[in-house]
């Protein structure tokens, strides 16, 4: 049976003491003055008989209860007051050892002011050797701690200890355990749990002390490091300094010699401030970093930008015009619009309000038309004519963001954008910058260029556009963009509404004469190496070339196809089969070039004309090579093949396929009005067919030329073979208006059609028509059906040819 002892209470609030720790308490709290008080008043078990005694006498003893969070624990440690005393200061304090476990008792009664209570010893159950290896790793394990934190006055004290339960209460000593962990400690009676929960804990501190000190030991090292670098970095800048002095030579492109090239380049203030912010990070960065090559290069590329940079603009208006003239034929409203750009500038340096720039002074010009009418080549003219630099930026493919607003310089081998790299390589801040193939530019995971393109081109923001690399704000207004496209319906709508759309609908015939005679003609004689007075072709010739060669909207086919008459000339010189100066008239073309490879329809004979049979009508449409002339196609099943409905070929797209069903259903409904026979359709199918299989069609404008070959077929009237025609059909048969109304006639002309039917309300777009293209041709606008059947069919009275 365990003993019992009466012992004053001294409550510890959130701290334990375990047995073998030596503590001091402040005997300024009232509870533990009072229990050292009573423990030194009187000790129940010692003996207070006066006399000579044989034995010492009983230390005074108390029974430290934790108190945690306000609540006792069940047991607590026993005790011994070793000293009492004053400290610094003028307080007392009481040094007590702890000596033994106790569970705390019932209350007792005892001398002074403090709880006394029955304190029955804790015995601890017996060790084994278990707990003798683990006292051994664990005592290891404090020395190592002791060692490490340089405590060293205490390793003698722990190297004494050997019993295994004095050696596991040493971790109530331990700074890392909490309250709550010593007090689980102070429950433990079995040894060698508690050693086990000792060594768990202390191994855990031992590495994270261990870690600690590797860092501490890393960061004391790099930093020995970066002091000594630092010093020879400026002996070396000295020694340097005292070299280029002796010879009189430049110290090279450091640090200095940035901050001279940045104080001599008179930058924007925002430009300045940002290059020397990067020359000071230059300076604080060794040389073996990766950043310092970075900065360089982004000075470098800051410094060689033109910023302060500017052409002045030509404000000679008339020579402008000429410079134009002589180097494109017609695109007369392009003309205008860079003439008017000119003019308005001109008009206020004369009023003194000096150039324009800032906020919406920008110029965005978009020259949208088909292959071969000199978008491109324009914008070097342009730029002559204004007397500015100009630079070409490819746009078609690209499909990264950074293409156009540079990457961030975190990136390896980042560079800035393409507008950026324009204007640098221009030479000044004002420069005509072509943007080609805009409609070409593709988007993927890697963001959408075009919407980086939003900001260069809105004259209401590009006036701070602001690159990724470069990171300072740069002024665009003063540039004059140029964007060329061939089809506007692939640029994104926010994109086209920023830029003033000019249309470049294709050269009449005596444009393209004219082009190839003064310009494509002198250019291949050169290439041909053959001189100006060699070969000389008519202008007859170049008409058939044009007519009957190429046809097309632009003169790039007509360029190849008169190189070829120059190879063919310079080739027979070779050989001796003809002798220099040469004329080409338009007879000889056929020696050269063979046969003609687009003859006008009209020009075939009656019976091989396409629309010499009832159910084919002329239409005009418009494609990516500009205006093209197209035909509709249409039969009727034979009532005992069983085949009903209508079939579409001819790969139409969704709106095409409506239109023939609109056309198809108006003729249902007005049959007897027109005089046609549809009551037949309910046993017969119908199929409209539009040859070129191959080449996807879209549209609502070949709705009309659908009626019209319905119709031929169904009243046998066969379509006349010099109209064209096109324009939207309603249900009620109205004709609805449709767009490219240019594009369609000059492709009419270049075919050979002599009569074209357009919608009424498309009749204020022929002022946009070359006049000479409106004097051979008969335009008729319509507003129904009705009247585009009385132009387009044949009598009914005419002897109808028969079907081949």
């Amino acid at each position: 049976m365990s003993a019992t002892q009466l012992l004053p209470v001294l409550p510890l609030d959130d701290d334990v003491v375990l047995p073998g720790m030596v503590v001091p308490l402040d005997l300024g709290e009232a509870e533990t003055r009072a229990a050292v008080e009573s423990a030194r008043a009187g000790t129940p078990n010692a003996s207070t008989l006066p006399g000579i005694r044989s034995a010492p006498a009983a230390e005074a003893e108390v029974l430290i209860v934790p108190r945690l969070a306000g609540e006792y624990a069940e047991i607590g440690t026993v005790a011994t007051v070793e000293r009492v005393g004053r400290v610094p200061g003028g307080g007392t304090a009481a040094l007590v050892r702890g000596t033994r476990r106790a569970f705390v008792g019932e209350t007792g009664t005892g001398q002074g002011a403090a709880r006394w209570v029955h304190a029955e010893e804790a015995v601890e159950p017996p060790t084994g050797e278990r707990a003798t290896e683990l006292a051994a790793e664990f005592k290891s394990v404090v020395v190592s701690m002791l060692q490490q934190r340089g405590v060293w006055q205490m390793l003698d004290a722990v190297q004494q200890v050997e019993q295994p339960s004095a050696i596991a209460d040493l971790a109530g000593n331990a700074p890392y355990l909490s309250a709550a962990q010593k007090l689980e400690l102070l429950r433990t009676l079995d040894v060698t749990e508690r050693l086990e929960k000792a060594l768990e804990s202390g191994r855990e501190y031992l590495a994270e002390l261990e870690v600690s000190d590797t860092i501490r030991k890393d960061v004391a090292e790099g930093m020995e490091k970066q002091q000594k670098e630092f010093l020879l970095r400026r002996q070396l800048e000295a020694i340097r300094k005292e070299l280029s002095e002796l010879t009189g030579e430049s110290g090279g492109d450091g640090d200095e010699d940035y901050r001279a090239r940045i104080e001599a380049a008179e930058l924007p203030e925002h430009v300045h401030k940002a290059a020397l912010a990067e020359v000071d990070k230059l300076e604080r960065t060794s040389e073996q970093s990766p950043e310092g090559g970075w900065i360089r290069t982004w000075l470098d590329t800051v410094l060689d930008m033109p910023w302060n940079e500017r052409t002045t603009d030509v404000h000679d208006i008339a020579g402008a015009r000429e410079v134009l003239d002589a180097d494109h034929a017609g695109l007369a409203d392009v003309k205008e619009r860079i003439i008017e750009y000119l003019a308005v500038r001109k008009r206020r340096a004369e009023a003194g309000k000096g150039q324009l720039g800032g906020r919406r002074s920008g110029a965005v010009l978009a020259l949208a038309g088909p292959p071969g009418v000199g978008k491109t080549s324009l914008g070097e003219s342009v730029a002559k004519a204004m007397g500015r630099n100009f630079v070409r930026v490819a746009l078609g493919g690209i499909r990264d963001e950074a293409e156009i607003r540079g990457h961030r310089r975190t990136y390896v081998g980042a560079l800035p954008g393409r507008i950026v790299r324009a204007i640098k390589e221009s030479g000044s801040m004002n420069p005509v910058v072509l943007l080609d193939e805009v409609d070409k530019v593709g988007a993927d995971y890697r963001g959408d260029p075009t919407a980086a393109l939003l900001e260069v081109l809105d004259p209401e923001q590009n006036h701070t556009f602001r690159d990724h690399y470069l990171e300072v704000e740069l002024d665009l207004s003063d540039v004059v963009f140029l964007a060329t496209a061939n089809a506007v319906e692939t640029i994104p709508g926010p994109l086209l509404d920023r830029m003033e759309l000019v249309s470049l609908d294709g050269y009449t015939e005596h444009e393209k004469v004219t082009i190839g005679r003064d310009h494509l003609l002198p250019r291949e004689l050169e290439r041909a190496g053959l001189g100006q007075e060699d070969v000389r072709i008519t202008d007859a010739a170049l008409s058939r070339i044009a007519a009957e060669y190429t046809r097309e909207a632009g003169v790039r086919e007509a360029n190849r196809t008169i190189a070829k008459v120059l190879r063919k000339v310079t080739t027979k010189a070779a050989l001796d089969e003809l002798s220099l100066p040469v004329t080409v008239d338009a007879p000889d073309l056929d020696t050269y070039l063979g046969r003609p490879r687009h003859l006008p329809e009209s020009s075939l004979p009656a019976g091989s004309q396409r629309t010499s049979i009832p159910g084919v009508a002329t239409g005009l449409a418009v494609t990516g090579a500009g205006g093209d002339v197209l035909y509709v196609e249409a039969s009727l099943a034979d009532a005992e093949s069983g085949g009903t409905g209508l079939s579409l070929t001819g790969q139409l797209g969704e709106v095409m396929k409506e239109s023939a069903q609109i056309a198809l259903s108006y003729l249902r409904s007005r049959g007897a009005e027109l005089e046609l026979p549809v009551a037949d359709l309910k046993e017969r199918g119908v199929h409209v067919h539009v040859p070129a299989g191959a080449v996807p069609k879209d549209g609502p404008s070949a709705g009309i030329t659908m009626t019209t070959a319905l119709a031929s077929l169904l009243s046998g009237r066969v379509a006349r073979a010099d109209v064209a025609m096109t324009g939207e059909v309603s249900l009620t048969g109205r004709v609805l208006p449709i767009g490219g109304v240019k594009q369609k006639l000059l492709a009419a002309h270049r075919a050979g059609i002599s009569t074209v039917i357009i919608p009424q309300r498309n009749e204020p777009d022929l002022d946009d028509v070359p006049a000479e293209v409106l004097a051979e041709l008969e335009v008729h606008p319509v507003s129904s059906v009705r009247e585009v059947l009385e132009l387009a069919l044949t009598p009914a009275a005419a002897p109808l040819p028969q079907a081949a």
